[in-house]
């Protein structure tokens, strides 16, 4: 007589690997937050050295996290984050400066 496996069965049998045990599923961590829209939305402010620096953190702790490094990418996206605000702070300085020194220059 031929048994029928059925697709879940199989699907069950394939996903369970030595690899993807139930020890395993609590070891894997969560990926850590990216940031990159951040350091993309701070690329607009007018402090270009700094977020592009803040912007290339961000891709390498993107790249840790692919390699595997996850601790690597939280650092490196801290960093990130902090280069980034850094960068919104000061973009927001120099436009207030820019503009009280042109509204009070006649």
């Amino acid at each position: 007589m031929s048994q029928t496996v059925s697709k879940a069965d199989l699907k069950e049998s394939l996903e369970e690997g030595p690899e993807t045990g139930p020890d395993n599923g609590a070891q894997q961590e969560q990926m850590p937050r990216k940031y990159i829209f951040l350091t993309i939305f701070s690329c607009f402010c007018p402090s270009y050295p700094i977020n592009i620096v803040a912007f290339v953190f961000s891709m390498m702790a993107l790249r840790s996290y692919n390699e595997g490094d996850i601790d690597g990418a939280k650092k490196l996206a801290h960093i990130a984050v902090l280069v980034a605000i850094a960068a919104i702070i000061i973009g927001l300085l120099i436009i207030a400066i820019s503009c009280v020194v042109h509204f009070t220059v006649q």
